[in-house]
Formats: C-alpha cells, sequence, structure tokens
C-alpha cells in the first residue's frame, strides 16, 4: 500500500489527476512507522486491523472507523485474514476554512469513531466512507467532486457532534459548548497566525477573556494538548514549510518560526516529528 517511503515520510500517490488515493485493502502485509501530509480514514470491512498511532497501540474492530490526521507518526500491523477501506484525501485546500483547519487540530493526533462512542453519528459516518468507496470504483465524471462532498459531510458530522462528547463530563458547559466552540476556533486561528512571535499563556488567556486556570484546562479539554505544546506544534508545522525550501537556512527557519535557538528548535522538531530538520530536509528533496 505504501508506494513512496523515505524514511519517515510517505508520499501519497494520489489517483492521477485527483487529489485522492483509496485502497481495498486485504494485505497481510505490516508497515512500519511513518508519516504524511494527507488526512487518512481507516474502516476495517473484514476482521481486526492493528495500529501504533503517536505511540499508542490500537486495535479496530470491523466497521470502526480511524481519522489519522497529518504528521501523526503511526504504524500499521495486519492480520493474515481482513480487509478495510483505506481512504487518503488531501485536505490542504480545504483548510482555508477555519472550521474544517480547527476540527483537524480537535482530532489530532488520531480519533477513533466507534458505535459505543459515536452512538448518534457512527452508521451515518459508516455510510459515507461506504459511499465514498462505491464512488471511487465507479471512477464516473465528477468523482472527484462528489467524494469530496461526501468528505465534507462526514468531516461536519464528526464536527457537529464533537463538541457534544467532548463536554458530556460536565452539563453546564455543555449548554454553553457551542459560544466556547467558536471562542477557542478563533483563538486557534490567532496562535495559527502569530505563532512565529513569542506567545504567552497570560496573553492568549487574557484575550480569551477567560482566567490563566480556567483557560489552560478548557483549552486542553479542546484541542487535547497543552497550550504550549499546541503552540510549538504549530511552529513546528510552519517550520516544515521553510525547510522544503533550500535557500532557507535550519537557523534562519528556528528563529523566524518562533524558537529562541537552534538547539530549541531542533529538540522540539525531534520530539514531535521524529526526526531533525536537516533529516526532514533529505527525504522531503528525496521523495521529490
Amino acid at each position: 500500500m505504501i508506494e513512496t517511503l523515505n524514511g519517515l515520510i510517505e508520499t501519497v500517490n494520489f489517483n492521477q489527476s485527483t487529489s485522492v488515493k483509496l485502497y481495498n485493502n486485504n494485505e497481510y502485509e505490516d508497515y512500519p512507522a511513518h508519516w504524511h501530509a494527507a488526512i487518512e480514514i481507516i474502516m476495517p470491512t473484514s476482521n481486526l486491523y492493528y495500529l501504533n498511532c503517536a505511540g499508542e497501540d490500537i486495535v479496530l474492530r470491523e466497521e470502526d472507523i480511524i481519522i489519522i490526521c497529518p504528521g501523526c507518526i503511526h504504524s500499521i500491523k495486519a492480520p493474515e485474514i481482513g480487509k478495510r477501506i483505506i481512504f487518503q484525501p488531501d485536505t490542504t485546500e480545504l483548510r482555508f476554512m477555519h472550521e474544517i483547519d480547527g476540527l483537524i487540530n480537535l482530532m489530532s493526533p488520531y480519533t477513533i469513531v466507534t458505535p459505543e462512542e459515536y452512538p448518534q453519528i457512527h452508521d451515518h459516518a459508516k455510510s459515507l466512507l461506504l459511499e465514498i468507496n462505491e464512488i471511487y470504483s465507479k471512477n464516473d465524471s465528477f468523482s472527484e467532486v462528489d467524494i469530496f462532498c461526501k468528505l465534507l459531510a462526514f468531516l461536519s458530522l464528526i464536527g457537529k457532534n464533537y463538541v457534544d462528547k467532548r463536554e458530556n463530563s460536565n452539563f453546564m458547559e455543555y449548554q454553553r459548548g457551542d459560544e466556547y466552540f467558536g471562542k477557542f476556533l478563533e483563538i486557534c486561528d490567532y496562535i495559527q497566525d502569530h505563532c512565529s512571535e513569542d506567545l504567552s499563556l497570560d496573553e492568549i488567556a487574557d484575550k480569551s477573556g477567560f482566567s490563566k486556570f480556567y483557560f489552560s484546562r478548557r483549552f486542553k479539554q479542546f484541542t487535547n494538548v497543552s497550550f504550549y505544546k499546541y503552540v510549538n506544534q504549530k511552529r513546528i508545522a510552519k517550520a516544515e514549510t521553510f525547510l522544503t525550501d533550500p535557500s532557507n537556512s535550519v537557523t534562519d527557519v528556528a528563529l523566524n518560526c518562533g524558537f529562541p535557538s537552534l538547539s530549541s528548535f531542533i529538540r522540539m522538531f525531534k520530539i514531535i516529528k521524529g526526526c531533525t530538520p536537516t533529516e526532514f530536509r533529505n527525504m522531503y528533496w528525496c521523495a521529490k
């Protein structure tokens, strides 16, 4: 299934003249630790499927759905007999929509949709993925458009229910979930735009209108990571873009992305990406 792998980086070879790739995969083959820029949605249709995502072991049952976000290091182990849908759409161009970008941040590094955890939407999500599979296999005119329409419906379904799932432990916060969802999307957008600056928890908490301690707790609920880890993730994502241009030195990239020193940049890059900035650059150009 992995056609182009250099080090940890998989280059997704999308179907000709499209931005989508889908496999009805029944291979008894393990895939080593890797990551890619495309989102990946997997649903076993026969037997189990075994993954390790961001260091956590996962067993997918039939019709469980996992959404692996861009940049998440994962490996896969297949049973001797089994089948699964593996869907890799390029969502880069969709992330101009703040809600899509915010949702991907919320789901990162991965989200699993099961009948137990998402009883209200699992069947609908499964149906949408099966419809995408059917459209892809027929390859009719405007099939890519139809696939992205279904994908947007899929992401909208997850997004509309995400706050409910995350807030069900506190009824009063649940009642105000929609208000907070919009507020924290705005905060995430602000961090995205200003991540190369010296952002402090006090400053962003004040901007949100919450106390520092309340903001810290709610921000982690919303993004699943701490404030400073989230900022560093955004800085590293920005650094990846700069590193693809060979005219930018690693030191310049570090300083332009908000890191106080080259050593702190290299250390954080390796923690998040599993390789050094130089290794990332070399793997990127080997894959070109």
